[in-house]
């Protein structure tokens, strides 16, 4: 047998092995019998398949408690007078972080200069008998109406004297007495109602003279008592004048409120005549 014979014999002996001990176990599913013994490895556990997550960066929005509601707390008392007078005592300056070898603090420098109020005429009615006027605009926010009147029976006509007529009896018959000279049962009357003339049913003020109308109390006369005698038929009752004098004319009304229209509506009986003025602070000129 020669050479090339012999390798080929080697040859397909190698293939022979190959099959029978790895491509056989192979296909059949047993393990390489290849004539070595192997120690076998436990079996260990197997992990899970790494996977990788893309690195996510999380943001955590801390958000503020919620406002919490304060306790409700009740105003405390005012505390009430018991009708007794209190006492007020002297505390240490230290109390109030005041020194005692300072001064005390200075208050607020009071002005001196003081307020003009000095009043102005702003308009004037006058007349002698009953009446309505017309709507007067007064844009200032404080007014005073000054008023005076003229009565028909005064003392500008001089005394009056009153004389009382006696009759007497004697015992028989009935007494009887008469009025002679320049006495008037008639008395003088004067009044003003000031009206809002946007509401026509607003009655602002009712005004009259305080006290009544008597010219005699106002000239300081009284009247003296008549003596009643038999002789002479006539007795006379003279006035008294006396050097007090009480005469209130003019009158005042002050009036806080203004910046709108107002009319009057004058009640005038037996009088000579009367006038009625306005008046405004005069340092409003120029600001209304």
């Amino acid at each position: 047998m020669d050479k090339k014979d012999i390798t080929y014999t080697i040859a397909a002996f190698c293939i022979i092995l190959v099959i029978a001990f790895v491509i056989k176990p192979i296909t059949t599913g047993q393990p390489v019998n290849t004539g070595l013994s192997f120690v076998t490895p436990s079996p260990s556990i197997t992990a899970p398949p790494l996977v990788v997550y893309a690195n996510i960066t999380s943001i955590i929005t801390t958000s503020p408690p919620p406002p919490t509601t304060p306790p409700t707390t009740l105003p405390t008392p005012v505390p009430t007078w018991n009708g007794k007078t209190q006492t007020v005592s002297f505390v240490n300056p230290d109390t109030y972080g005041i020194s005692s070898n300072k001064s005390l603090p200075q208050g607020t420098r009071i002005n001196v200069t003081k307020p003009d109020t000095s009043l102005t005429v702003y308009a004037t009615i006058s007349g002698k008998y009953s009446g309505t006027t017309q709507v007067i605009n007064i844009p200032f926010p404080y007014w005073e109406l000054s008023y005076t009147i003229d009565p028909m029976i005064g003392p500008k006509s001089g005394p009056t004297i009153v004389s009382i007529a006696i009759t007497p009896t004697l015992g028989q018959g009935t007494s009887y007495s008469g009025v002679q000279g320049s006495y008037g049962s008639v008395s003088s009357e004067f009044s003003i109602q000031v009206m809002d003339a946007s509401d026509p049913n607003r009655i602002v003020r009712s005004i009259s003279p305080p006290g009544g109308i008597d010219p005699d109390l106002w000239a300081g006369i009284t009247r003296a008592t008549p003596a009643v005698t038999t002789a002479p038929k006539y007795a006379e009752v003279v006035p008294t004048a006396t050097l007090s004098s009480t005469d209130p004319r003019p009158w005042t009304e002050k009036f806080f409120e203004g910046q709108r229209g107002y009319y009057f509506i004058i009640n005038s009986q037996y009088l000579n005549s009367y006038t009625i003025r306005i008046l405004i602070p005069t340092r409003y000129i120029g600001k209304y």
